[in-house]
C-alpha cells in the first residue's frame, strides 16, 4: 500500500487515523531519511489516541512513553544506536507486554533492530524531489488490516491539486 502525501499536515493526518484505529499490541517499524516525516507521523498517532502531551523525537532519550491516551504509545528512536546496543534495550518487553501495558509501539530507524516481533507494519517515508511531498509505503508482516481500517486509510492514496485530500 503506497500513499503520496502533500505535506506535514497530511502526514500527521494519516498518523491521526492510525491512532484512532490501531489496536493495542501494534508495532510500527518506521524508516526514512532525516526529516522524512517519521516523527510527524507519530505525533499524529498521539493525537489520534487522544494524547495531549507534546510528542517529541526521543533521539537522545531513546524511549518516550505516553500513557494518557486511549491506549499507550511507546515512541522509540534507534538513530544513535548500534545493533548490539539495541539488543540490550529488550524491546520485546514493549510488544510482548511483559513490563508495560500493551499499546502502540512506534520505532524510528527500525532498520537498526537485530530482531523483530512476530507481526508488525513497516512504514517507509521517502521525500519526493525538493517538495514537501512524501511517499509513504506500508508493508504488513503477519498483520491484517480490518475492513474499516482499509476503507479509512485508502482515502490517503492520492494527492489532488498539490494539497492532500485530508486536513486536520
Amino acid at each position: 500500500m503506497k500513499f503520496v502525501l502533500a505535506d506535514a499536515i497530511a502526514t500527521q493526518s494519516l498518523g491521526i487515523k492510525f491512532g484512532e484505529l490501531l489496536p493495542a499490541g501494534t508495532v510500527l517499524l518506521l524508516s526514512g531519511d532525516l526529516g522524512a516525516g517519521k516523527t510527524t507521523f507519530v505525533q499524529g498517532i498521539g493525537k489520534g489516541l487522544g494524547i495531549t502531551e507534546a510528542i517529541v523525537s526521543p533521539t537522545f532519550t531513546l524511549i518516550n512513553e505516553y500513557t494518557e491516551g486511549r491506549i499507550p504509545l511507546y515512541h522509540l528512536d534507534l538513530y544513535r544506536l548500534q545493533a548490539n546496543e539495541v539488543s540490550a534495550l529488550n524491546l520485546d518487553s514493549y510488544w510482548e507486554g511483559f513490563e508495560v501495558t500493551p499499546g502502540i509501539v512506534a520505532i524510528e530507524w527500525a532498520e537498526r533492530m537485530p530482531y523483530k516481533p512476530d507481526s508488525y507494519l513497516v512504514i517507509r517515508f521517502m521525500a519526493v524531489s525538493d517538495s514537501e511531498m512524501r511517499e509513504v509505503e506500508i508493508i504488513p508482516f503477519n498483520w491484517n488490516f480490518n475492513e474499516e481500517m482499509l476503507r479509512d486509510i485508502s482515502q490517503y492514496g492520492s494527492v489532488r491539486e498539490g494539497k492532500s485530500k485530508n486536513k486536520m
